[in-house]
This record gives structure tokens, sequence and C-alpha cells, in this order.
């Protein structure tokens, strides 16, 4: 490259740490974020991710570097996410649900030089590092916070002496985060996040979602999660919005968040909204500020969008649809067609464009269910040290998002099936086949079925038909312990069943689609 194109090169420049640089300088003494006790503008937080970049430069992490991140929501969180991407490393942050041997796969997938991890998860990322494999690449080992002997206290590292930006050439397609997806497959899939795709689709977000500088957010929701991270809190640095964050998404002090900060908007999947207005704060609380509300992951029921209409009559609310790939923003229902075009997940965004196509990729017509394929700047560069996934998912100049739509006249798009054998349960996706192999990891277990029931609460649940091989024995508690022990609670089943066979068609194949009607009484008699 020569001296002149790296000038222009420089000059045009728009990645994620930018957004911050940018944003610290247009409201320098406006609030930013705030968690627990800790409250900065957006002058002190650049000032402070400056820093830690720094530390970070000193012991060693340089651009393209993976560093991992796991904790729970906090203020240090976003410091270490923006402090990365202002190095040119790549963040990754773990789901902080995982089990050790599930966070150890992640590590050594992506070959992480270095973990970042709060007290509370030291024990977690502990039993990841006994994998030697992953054990023996780390070269940074750091605590959100006082972690015991062997863990530097990162915290420390936001006093840094050196509060200058760091002087890294980046560009906007180079890979700065690294988002593990519970696919389909067994083993999730590090989607690869650049400064281009995550910038559209905060821009996405901004129009079609009317997110705006003067909001002031309540974020509750997993931060390592991508709607949270990129759809909400990403998107409020971008557009120099007030960001509040929880340590979860407890309903009291969600409601109470809204009341004390005077809050204008929420995002929340159905599960947690519906939690809200069964909360007996909801009507003590001042939730007057509320002006945005937005839901994902599920359909809202019919009933709870009546309820809220009905609730909180001032809120505008949107439906958003997409998937981790797509950063993760794909389509947008607005808040005029809530009621009108309820169950429907709306229309592509202003930087999406989305088709239906049948399975040799050709264009399927309206009201015809085909594969939802999407194309434009929102579009992750490709899985992680994965390209035989890659090409499967990049076909034909499309990406293919494995769910089945159909499109109504007007354009709408309506999710008729989930991703192969996925299961959203309470917002958080779970590969039935991992739970699968989980389950078949125990000695007893001859053939097993995961799959997902409605639920009123859960919106779905993970079940599990079983059956046991000849002359063994099995209880439902027993399975459920074995899971228990071996993944993130979310994950485990909710119901077992024990059979003496499970149904297949004639060709071999589960029927699971039957198994869901079958077992949807485990559910109704709930009720």
């Amino acid at each position: 490259m020569t001296d002149l194109t790296s000038e222009i090169v420089r000059a045009r420049r728009h990645t994620i740490g930018d957004l911050l640089d940018r944003a610290a300088k247009l409201y320098p003494d406006k609030l930013a974020v705030a968690h627990n006790d800790v409250r900065q503008t957006y002058a002190q937080l650049d000032e402070t991710v400056n820093r830690f970049a720094n530390a970070l430069a000193q012991r060693g992490v340089v651009q393209g570097d993976r560093i991992a991140i796991l904790s729970h929501n906090s203020h240090a969180f976003v410091v270490a996410y923006y402090a990365l991407a202002k190095l040119g490393a790549i963040s990754v942050p773990v789901n902080f649900m995982l089990v050790g041997p599930e966070v150890a796969y992640i590590l050594g997938q992506c070959e992480a030089k270095g973990i970042l991890v709060e007290p509370a998860l030291v024990q977690v990322a502990a039993d990841a590092l006994t994998e030697p494999a992953v054990d023996a690449a780390m070269t940074l080992r750091a605590g959100l916070g006082d972690c015991g002997p062997g863990w530097e206290d990162a915290l420390a590292w936001m006093d840094h002496p050196d509060a200058a930006a760091p002087d890294v050439e980046i560009s906007d397609d180079d890979c700065l985060q690294l988002l593990y997806t519970s696919g389909t497959e067994s083993r999730p899939k590090g989607a690869m996040m650049a400064s281009r795709n995550l910038i559209a689709q905060y821009l996405s977000c901004t129009v079609d979602g009317e997110m705006a500088h003067e909001d002031i957010e309540i974020h509750a929701l997993p931060l390592f999660h991508t709607a949270a991270l990129h759809a909400c809190l990403s998107t409020d640095i971008y557009v120099g919005a007030t960001s509040i964050i929880l340590d979860g998404p407890d309903p009291a002090a969600m409601l109470a968040a809204v009341e004390r900060e005077s809050a204008t908007k929420l995002f929340s999947p159905p599960t947690v909204w519906i939690s809200l207005l069964r909360h007996p704060d909801f009507d003590t609380r001042d939730l007057s500020s509320l002006r945005k509300g937005y839901y994902g992951a599920a359909s809202m029921p019919v009933e709870v969008l009546q309820e809220l209409a009905r609730r909180l009559p001032d809120v505008r609310l949107f439906n958003c649809y997409g998937q981790t790939e797509m950063s993760p923003l794909a389509t947008c229902l607005g808040p005029d067609d809530q009621m009108r075009k309820a169950g429907s997940a709306g229309r592509p965004c202003i930087n999406v464009e989305t088709i239906l196509v049948d399975d040799d990729d050709n264009p399927v017509p309206v009201g015809t269910a085909g594969e939802i394929v999407h194309r434009g700047p929102h579009v992750m560069l490709g899985y992680w040290n994965d390209p035989e996934r890659t090409a499967e998912a990049f076909r034909n100049g499309w990406f293919h998002s494995g769910d089945l739509g159909v499109f109504d006249d007007e354009g709408y798009l309506t999710i008729v099936d989930r991703k192969k054998d996925m299961i959203n349960t309470g917002g958080e996706n779970v590969a039935s086949r991992e739970v699968e192999e989980m389950i078949y990891e125990h000695p007893a277990v001859a053939e097993v079925a995961v799959f997902a029931l409605s639920h009123p609460k859960w919106i779905e649940a993970v079940t599990a038909a079983i059956v046991a091989k000849p002359g063994e024995s099995l209880t439902a508690q027993e399975i459920t312990e074995f899971c228990r022990e071996r993944m993130a609670p979310y994950k485990v089943p909710k119901y077992v069943v024990i059979e003496d066979q499970l149904p297949k068609n004639p060709s071999g194949k589960l029927l699971k689609r039957d198994m869901r009607l079958t077992y949807q009484s485990l559910v109704d008699d709930e009720s």
C-alpha cells in the first residue's frame, strides 16, 4: 500500500472504535453508560476505553488476536469490547450460561489468545482451561475484578497512564468480533463481524427502529447476545443515546429503572414482556416516559399485544427479526402494523434485500413458502475457520438463513418454520441436535429426539423423548440431572418422556412434528 493510499484509507475509515471517538466529540458531557454506581459521560467512557486498550497492548495484545469476554452485563464488558475494537483485536463474547466444556470448545475453535472473566465466572473459565490445548494458547488471563491467584485484575487497567487513542490501521472489513451462534449443527459456529456490516445494521436500526439521540434505553438482556449488544447498546453509542445497563432481566429491577432513569426505550423478548406485565410493580411504577418497545426472537401473542397497547398506550412497538449472521436485524414490523399484521416479521430493513427461494435457489411466488435468503451490508464475513459451512451459507450470492417464510401481497414476511430443529426458549436459541448428542452420551440411551413444545412462559420448551437400550431402565429425573451437569440450564429439557419406540416415517426419519402434537398435552395439562 502506497503512502497516499494509506492516507486515503485512514481518512475514509469508519470502524467500531471510531464511533465512540465521534460520540465523545459530539456529546462529551452526555451520559453514555450507567451500571450500578458507575456513570460515565461519552468523554469519560472514551478515555477509559483508550486507557484499557493501551493496557491490553502493553500486555501483548495485537491486531487480530482473539480475546474472549466471559461476563455478565457490566460497565467493564462495554469498556473491554470497545478497547479491543480500537486495537483491531477480535472480541469473543461468551455466553455466561455455558459450562466449562462448552466454553472450552469456543476458546479452542477460535484459538483465543486471552480471556477476560468476571469473578463470579472464574470457576467456569478455570474448568475450560483444563483442556491442554486451550490452556497452552492463553497468553492473557485477566479478571474483570479480583479473581484470585493466577488472574490479573483488569479493572485496574482503566487507570492506565496513557489515555491516547491507539494508533492502529484498521480496515472497515477487518474482523473485529466473533459471535458464536447456536446453529443447527451440534457445535456453535463463530460468525465473523466487521465494522462495515455492524455499522450498516446500526443505520437500519436507526431508520427502521426509530432509534434516536434522545433515547434513554434500559439494557437488561445479556450483552454477549447480538441483539442486546448490536441492535441495542451499540446502536445507542452510534446515535449518542444513553444506555442504562442492568445485571439481568429481573422484572422489578427493570420497572424500577424505567421510573428512576425516565427511560424512553426497552427491548425484551416476549417472555420478558409477559413477566413485566404480570409483575405487581407494573401498575405502581411511573412508566410514562416509555415511548418505544422492541421485541424479537419469537412472535408476540396477539393477546399480549392487545394488553401492551391497553396498558402502555403511548409506546410504539417494533417486532425485530433476524439472526446473528445478519448483525442481527433483517426485517422489522413497525408500530402501525402490529395488529394489522400480527404475527408477521415485517418487511426488509433499509440496508437488507430479502427474497424466498426453493431448494434450487429459484425465487418462489407470493404466498408460497420458501427459504429466507438475504443480501446486503448487514451480512457477516463468514464463519471462523469453517469454509465448508461458509460456502453452504453463501450460495448464488445470497446468505441462506435456513428459516422458511412466506411473503404476502404487501411484502410482509411471516416465518413459518424454525431453522431446521432450532428451539427458541425464553429468547435463547437451542440446537436440538446439540442436546440430543449430549443425551446420547448417557450409557443407557438407545435413541433420543429433542424438539420444542409451545409454552405460555418459555414460548418454546425443550422436550426430549427417549428410548432406553434393551435391558436398561431410565427415568426422566435421571436424564434431567445428567443434562444439568453437562450443559447450560436453558438447554436442559423441561420435559422428558421415556418411550418404547419413537415415531418414524418409512425411510426411518424421526417424525418430530408428530411428537410435538402428541406431547403438547404435557404443557396444556399444567395450565
